[in-house]
């Protein structure tokens, strides 16, 4: 019987785990970037001054966003990227407000990033907050 229950559980835990890598499995490259952002923003240090560079891979899952793209961190709290096809076409676009509980931003940024580059976001703790200082 012990076996029984050690199996039913080992399955159940299992069961779980894929659960959760379905869901992450179902992200946007907006979305994800929203959470390097969050957690860049958890590693900011807690005084005033304090920075840090958040560093965003893209294409985070494979076989997506494989050509250049487009990055929008908008000062109103959208956050847009593009995904572009070797001739520069539009292929896909995913948005999100999430990062915006994290990190002000005072200034619109648009960048524009060739395939397979890495997105640096510079944030600074200023009045108790994160604030994007420069996106590249």
């Amino acid at each position: 019987m012990r076996t029984d229950k050690v199996l039913g559980s080992l399955l159940q835990l299992i069961f779980i785990l894929a659960l959760a890598g379905c869901i992450l499995d179902f992200t946007d490259a907006a979305t994800r970037l929203a959470y390097d952002i969050e957690a860049g923003a958890s590693r900011l240090g807690p005084q005033d001054g304090a920075k840090y560079s958040i560093e965003h891979h893209t294409p985070s899952n494979s076989g997506e966003c494989v050509g250049p793209y487009t990055v929008q961190l908008d000062k109103v709290g959208a956050l847009i990227v593009w995904c572009k096809d070797t001739a520069g076409r539009t292929v896909s676009s995913h948005s999100t407000s999430y990062h915006a509980r994290f990190v002000d931003t005072p200034q619109t940024y648009i960048v524009e990033k060739p395939a397979g580059a890495t997105l640096t976001i510079d944030i600074e703790r200023r009045g108790g907050r994160a604030v994007a200082t420069d996106v590249r």
